[in-house]
């Protein structure tokens, strides 16, 4: 397929970028300008621009947004190299991957609900504060192992959460990370506490599902929205720990509405899908991209 929108023309070795949306709604115009992004970086250098369909929240996802994830990529011009990876066909590599962190003590069962995190919080008067939020407070984190894997062959829910302390300390030297435009920093992944990294009824979380696959598919440059700029840590950490490759991270600014708002699925931002049903061509979606 021959793409409608040229990318800018650069020098550089080739790279291997991807676009990754969840079949969760349909595509809107911070998906296009991410999707643009990353095709750019690829075509421009003579690089590869894969798809990969994160559908690891089977609850949500739909058929019917997925198939309209490729029409409306395939609308806008953009193509893409090879199969699609859909992560809900991988669950069991995740699940590897949770094993072997569980087998060097570097995870935890946690059976805290929400409810009880809160209670928590507010009997200690205070927490830290990390980008997504409170930091869970250990409640689980020295439970006995015989009392966890009680409750687990029980039948109770559980999270997997990261022991960060332990996580930090097997990563010898200081983490850094490339950002461009920006050049080589120092990660603080200990802002994120014991992340979760997997649950009893969703193997795998995004933090770990998107470093394995951006690990096993040779991803060189990630691209994407400057709100997941604070994850790089954590996900350099996870690619530390596992002995990935680290690729370089370029974060665009993200589209907004006209009261300064940032599209989401769900406030309802506009799909693509309803701009052409209203007329706009291709090219007027892509120019409204380049101009937000």
């Amino acid at each position: 397929m021959q793409a409608r929108y040229p990318p800018k023309a650069m020098d550089a070795t080739p790279e291997i970028t991807r676009f990754a949306p969840s079949p969760t709604g349909f595509l809107h115009l911070g998906h296009a300008r991410a999707a643009l992004f990353a095709w750019r970086r690829a075509r421009a250098t003579a690089g590869r621009f894969l798809l990969r369909i994160e559908d690891i929240d089977t609850t949500r996802c739909r058929p019917e947004y997925e198939a309209a994830i490729f029409e409306d990529l395939r609308w806008l011009g953009l193509d893409w190299d090879g199969t699609e990876r859909r992560q809900s066909a991988h669950f069991a590599e995740y699940r590897a991957v949770l094993d072997g962190l569980a087998a060097r003590g570097l995870v935890y069962p946690c059976f805290c609900t929400r409810a009880d995190i809160a209670r928590e919080v507010a009997a200690a008067g205070a927490a830290p504060q990390g980008p997504d939020g409170p930091l869970y407070p250990g409640i689980c984190r020295d439970l006995p192992q015989a009392e966890a894997a009680r409750r687990i062959a029980g039948g109770e829910a559980y999270a997997l959460r990261l022991h960060m302390q332990r996580a930090c300390e097997a990563v010898p030297g200081p983490l850094m990370a490339h950002e461009e435009a920006e050049g080589w920093h120092e990660c603080r992944p200990e802002v994120f506490g014991d992340v979760v990294l997997g649950r009893k009824d969703v193997p795998a979380s995004y933090h770990l599902c998107v470093t394995h696959d951006d690990a096993l598919q040779g991803i060189t440059l990630v691209t994407r929205g400057e709100d997941l700029k604070p994850a790089t840590a954590l996900h350099r950490l996870i690619q530390a720990l596992m002995g990935w490759p680290a690729p370089r991270y370029a974060h665009h600014a993200l589209m907004r509405d006209a009261t300064g708002r940032r599209l989401a699925k769900r406030d309802g931002a506009e799909s693509l899908r309803a701009l052409r049903e209203k007329g706009f061509s291709a090219e007027q979606v892509l120019a409204l991209v380049e101009a937000g």
